[in-house]
């Protein structure tokens, strides 16, 4: 498509130095036109980092050439800080830098703060980058210390920047700049081939011809940085070095958090991002340009004032640590700057203003009759061309639909050149454009979605990690450690004590070894792994079986009685449910089109999936009765306010019950502003009401005036008063009295029920009382949220002032948790004489609830910034101006409670913080240094928190099926649980009796002579191989197994020959269970086959094979064949096994 470059720049000339009118999305328009027409780096300078990161996406859009659009990210720390940025930044930032050394045109964004950063050198990225070619000659060994002396770190398995592996002949490694990692492998000193692959699923995609390595950080610590780190440091610091934690640390090449604030101690002369610029650069500054500069120049003061102070750790003055103004003003001026201006400026000859407008209100009225007047309006008298700026394709179609009932025809294009080539009118494309303008007296308009349908909330975009399914964890065994509980389905639970390699005379192979009570050792083969599944309950308790005795089997079929009844009773409520005729509720569509447009948040997977559920439900004559089970901040509000919107729109009204008067407030909230556009009446009931008042809304309720009513269980009494009540919402059902449960399970037979719940459900029972109970689960988190940092640390005066100050001063608040009540008081003294600028109050279990609630209450308000409390933390308050919280005698908490605590913070897209003050280690327990240790170490999303929330998981299980099968769950543990439920379920659905003695078959029982595992020299670390041993033993079908052949392969190189031998043994377990065999045994010259019962083997074949090879094929007992031959050799043993399968399942003749 030709390009039209100059819709609002035509006015630009060499003299140019000012223009002005530049609203809404112009600027970003501005830049690329002005960069596409000089063909030279174009570098904008942005007043501040969320703005720079929102006028990059724009500037993606306008500009033809996206690969040469980049953002200089800000750091996202606050000056001098003791955090260093997060390594996706870090990323951002060295892959910039090293692009700026070779682009000769293109667009640099970056904010004003960012001209005061010191950077390294501007040579540090080419001489520390390592570039990878195929076919090139590289000695490994030499590649391997060059990444570890540009700052990579060696670990099992690559998830995360800055990190290799190494397994035999391949390498992979996850480079700085880079969207994937990229897997090496090589052929003695030769790269044979390059490619990335999945961190996620760690196989690979695509082969790629070369990649750059950069370095790992914009420090690293080498040598050389060392020697001159530590003659800055005595040249720049009074005092003995040896003192300071920060010098011991460096020398011994350790980076400390925060280590960017030192980074001219590193090196002999630091460079700024302007010395990065391209010498014939043009550069775009706002036009408050300088007093912004010097405004974060007095911040940096501030800091410096507030953070000098630490001998061990002392800082370098600002003029040391960043550039002054005066020194970024003279470097911009060795380059051509044009200022830019919101407002109208005077015209001259070097001077211009661009015409643009803002647009009239056009917004989507949903409370008047005529919604989209002004929209219509504004079309029907615009003669020029339109583009609407949808966020997403589902949005795209959405306006497409909506402009068409307006009886306009609109038409989708995909880029902004294709718009201005286009010869129609409206036009809609999927942009990222935050701001509506006109440009050019009316000849182009552009309608954000944002004008359109009202507020979206800036969300920070963040690569969403693949979120790990617990059950998955929970059966792959993933990161088992020695003394973990395990269950075996015939034997019970026993600690696993690590794999072992056994070999006698006969046979060689790999266990999982297991010890169970008085000592007694289980050994269970690799290949039969699918017996074991992971202890897990909620309980911290754990009995181990005795071996040999008849205790696991009585307990087994003791919750197999009682999960058979439970499944029964389920079934039952189920039927009766389905039986009954309730209310199908309709509704317009455009009405809902436009709630769901005005949402200020994108929703996630999840959440869609559970609204629609939800929409049918309601659509349903069956009376609904569902349960949105999601974190805090993970959408389930939303899903009721929809479900709220639709039910009244059909004339019907709401209630909404929840447990607390502050919950009951913050509800009260967020319906009034979501439904603030629409002639819905919303009233709150609680105790912060007067009798009077509570008198008037249930006299509102009673006429039908109040359309939606939320309050706690007062409302319980009226809900025969209702006018016409449609739906009741239900929010954390299990914190309300014995008596308002029984008073709410009576309304289930008549009303249509939604529950929402915090107390995660696991997915698979969700998936084993699929049909039963209508359970919706919301598991992907906003795609705005950041992993929280968290930190270990004794207590220190200075670190607590600190982090809450660094909260406080970006108006944030703070939870400082300490779980005795006796010195809680204490505390609270200690911190406002630690913080005086700080508004403290204190809240805990044993005040009187109208105080607490107060409390609570004003803290939501912000009325104080900093809470001290016990563990009472509300579970469904959700206060998203509290991202950091401070937790006193962490080692006294369990790790799901810390989990859940920790879950407090990060509900925005600001950075959260978690500090866990503990004792030193000489003091804690083992268990609680463990439990500290594994907060530390693991984010939010990673297998070890998951087993963490798992635990909640199961509780929330018990919760949902009673308290007796809590007591089964505890006793044989989760998964087992599950599989006998789903047995159980499906059993009763098909009208068969269950086995209580055999309830699940798990495969045959294989023991052979031939060496079949994964040698530790090919995957050497053990969770891994433990991992891969249980998928190999779950699969169902040679095509699984070839997937994980395949994985393996390209995972970890050639198969080794016993790892060929385990995949054959596997097919050959595989075609065993098929045919329902309980045993194989082998040596090397010969073995036998028992089968089960009811075998599908026909005996007819088995008689004809003893009949033909009596020589070799004999009956010892009516179940079971045996056949003496030599099976020394592997080839023959696999050969043999094949040909007698192909047999007894009749698909060869004999």
């Amino acid at each position: 498509v030709k390009e039209k470059s100059s819709i609002i720049s035509h006015s630009l000339n060499a003299n140019t130095k000012h223009i002005g009118g530049l609203i809404g999305s112009s600027v970003a328009l501005l830049a690329s036109e002005i960069a596409s027409n000089t063909k030279k780096p174009l570098i904008l300078v942005n007043s501040s980092a969320t703005h720079a990161s929102v006028i990059t996406s724009e500037i993606k859009y306008f500009y033809s050439k996206k690969n040469l659009v980049s953002h200089f990210r800000d750091r996202e720390t606050l000056p001098y800080d003791n955090f260093s940025p997060h390594q996706s930044i870090i990323s951002d930032r060295l892959s910039v830098l090293h692009k700026l050394n070779y682009i000769k045109n293109g667009i640099l964004i970056t904010s004003e703060s960012s001209l005061l950063q010191r950077l390294p050198p501007i040579n540090y990225t080419i001489i520390n980058t390592i570039n990878l070619t195929l076919e090139k000659k590289i000695n490994r060994n030499i590649f391997i210390e060059n990444i570890l002396t540009i700052g990579y770190i060696r670990v099992p398995q690559v998830l995360d920047y800055g990190e290799f592996s190494i397994r035999g002949s391949l390498i992979d490694i996850f480079p700085m700049g880079s969207n994937q990692p990229i897997r090496i492998d090589f052929f003695d000193d030769e790269i044979e081939s390059i490619r990335y692959f999945d961190v996620d699923t760690q196989i690979s995609a695509l082969n790629i011809n070369s990649a750059d390595i950069l370095p790992a950080n914009e420090i690293q610590l080498d040598k050389e940085t060392i020697k001159n780190f530590r003659h800055y440091y005595r040249k720049f610091f009074e005092g003995d070095p040896i003192k300071s934690k920060l010098y011991k640390n460096i020398c011994n090449g350790i980076a400390d958090g925060g280590i960017e604030y030192y980074l001219p101690l590193f090196f002999n002369n630091t460079s700024s991002i302007i010395d990065y610029f391209p010498n014939d650069a043009i550069v775009l500054l706002p036009s408050h340009f300088k007093s912004v500069i010097h405004r974060a120049w007095d911040v940096i003061k501030e800091r410096y004032d507030t953070c000098n102070h630490n001998q061990e750790k002392p800082i370098l003055k600002p003029n040391q640590a960043f550039f002054k103004p005066q020194k970024v003003l003279e470097k911009l001026e060795e380059f051509k700057i044009i200022e830019y201006n919101s407002n109208k400026i005077k015209q001259n000859t070097n001077s211009f203003n661009v015409s643009t407008k803002t647009t009239p209100a056009i917004k989507i009225q949903a409370q008047h009759k005529n919604a989209s007047k002004g929209l219509q309006d504004f079309l029907s008298r615009n003669n020029g061309k339109i583009l609407f700026a949808a966020e997403s394709k589902t949005n795209r179609k959405n306006i497409v639909n909506f402009i068409n009932e307006l009886g306009y025809k609109i038409y989708a294009t995909d880029s902004w050149q294709e718009f201005l080539s286009s010869r129609k009118k409206l036009l809609v494309s999927i942009a990222p454009i935050e701001d509506s303008v006109i440009l050019e007296q009316g000849k182009y308009s552009i309608i954000s979605e944002k004008q359109l349908f009202g507020e979206k909330f800036q969300q920070k975009k963040y690569k969403r990690k693949k979120i790990l399914d617990p059950e998955i964890i929970i059966r792959q065994l993933n990161d088992l450690e020695i003394n973990s509980p395990i269950v075996h389905i015939e034997h019970g639970i026993g600690l696993y004590k690590g794999l072992i390699t056994l070999a006698n005379q006969k046979h060689k192979g790999e266990y999982l070894h297991l010890e169970y009570f008085g000592g007694d050792k289980l050994y269970v083969p690799v290949h039969a792994l699918n017996l074991i599944s992971r202890y897990s309950s909620s309980s911290e308790n754990i009995v181990v079986n005795r071996l040999g005795s008849n205790q696991w089997k009585r307990i087994k079929r003791t919750a197999i009685q009682k999960i058979r009844d439970t499944a029964a009773e389920l079934l039952d409520t189920y039927s009766r449910r389905a039986a009954r005729k309730g209310h199908s509720f309709k509704w317009k569509n455009s009405d809902y089109q436009s709630f769901k447009h005005s949402c200020p948040f994108e929703e996630t997977e999840d959440q869609i999936n559970t609204i629609d559920e939800i929409l049918d439900d309601l659509a349903s004559e069956e009376p609904m009765d569902r349960i949105v089970c999601g974190d805090v901040g993970f959408g389930k509000t939303e899903a009721a306010l929809r479900a709220a919107l639709v039910v009244v729109l059909s004339g019907k009204q709401v209630c909404l019950l929840v447990p607390t008067t502050l919950l009951a407030q913050q509800h009260g909230q967020t319906f009034s502003n979501r439904f603030s556009d629409w002639p819905i009446n919303i009233e709150v009931l609680s105790r912060f009401q007067s009798k009077k008042e509570t008198e008037k809304i249930v006299s509102g309720i009673r006429k039908g005036l109040i359309d939606i009513v939320i309050g706690t269980h007062k409302l319980l009494h009226h809900t025969n008063d209702f006018f016409d009540i449609g739906l009741i919402i239900i929010d954390e059902e299990h914190r309300f009295g014995v008596r308002q449960k029984e008073a709410i399970k009576s309304l289930r037979n008549s009303i249509d029920i939604l529950t929402l719940t915090a107390t995660p459900i696991p997915r698979t029972l969700n998936m084993a009382l699929g049909g039963i109970r209508e359970i919706s689960l919301i598991t992907t988190p906003p795609s705005e949220r950041i992993a929280i940092k968290t930190f270990v640390s004794e207590w220190d005066d200075i670190m607590i002032r600190e982090a809450c100050l660094r909260e406080i001063q970006r108006g944030g608040q703070v939870y400082f948790i300490h779980n005795r009540v006796k010195s809680i008081k204490k505390i609270e003294e200690t911190l406002k004489n630690l913080i005086p600028e700080a508004i403290i109050t204190v809240a805990h279990g044993q005040m009187p609830e109208r105080d607490l609630e107060k409390i609570m209450f004003d803290f939501y308000h912000q009325k104080s910034n900093i809470l001290v409390c016990t563990t009472i933390i509300e579970s469904g308050i959700d206060i998203p101006t509290a991202n950091t919280i401070i937790i006193n005698r962490a080692d006294k908490l369990g790790l799901g409670q810390l989990h859940q605590l920790r879950g407090r913070v990060g509900r925005s897209y600001l950075q959260a913080y978690a500090y866990l003050i503990a004792p030193s280690k000489s003091v804690m327990t083992k268990d609680a240094i463990k439990r500290l240790e594994a907060i530390d170490s693991l984010e939010d999303l990673g297998s070890g928190f998951i087993l963490a929330t798992h635990d909640l998981e199961i509780r929330g299980a018990g919760e949902l099926l009673g308290e007796k099968q809590s007591g089964q769950i505890q006793e044989i543990g989760f998964s087992l649980y599950i599989e006998l439920l789903n047995r159980a379920v499906d059993s009763i659905k098909n009208g068969k009796a269950l086995n209580l003695d055999k309830p699940l078959y798990y495969g045959a029982d294989i023991n052979t002579h031939i060496i079949a595992l994964l040698p530790e020299e090919y995957i050497s670390d053990v969770h891994l191989r433990l991992t891969l041993y249980k998928r190999i033993s779950n699969t169902k079908d040679r095509k699984e197994l070839k997937n994980i052949k395949i994985e393996l392969i390209d995972r970890f190189g050639i198969l080794p020959n016993t790892a060929k031998n385990l995949f054959q043994i596997t097919i050959i377990k595989q075609n065993a269970e098929q045919l329902n065999i309980q045993k194989i045994r082998t040596t090397t010259s010969g073995g036998y086959i028992r089968f089960n019962n009811n075998t599908e083997v026909d005996s007819l074949i088995i008689t004809q094979l003893i009949k033909k090879e009596n020589d070799t094929f004999s009956m010892r007992s009516e179940n079971q064949l045996e056949f003496k031959l030599d099976l020394s050799k592997n080839k023959f043993f696999f050969q043999f096994f094949t040909n007698l399968f192909d047999i007894l399942n009749g698909k060869k003749k004999l």
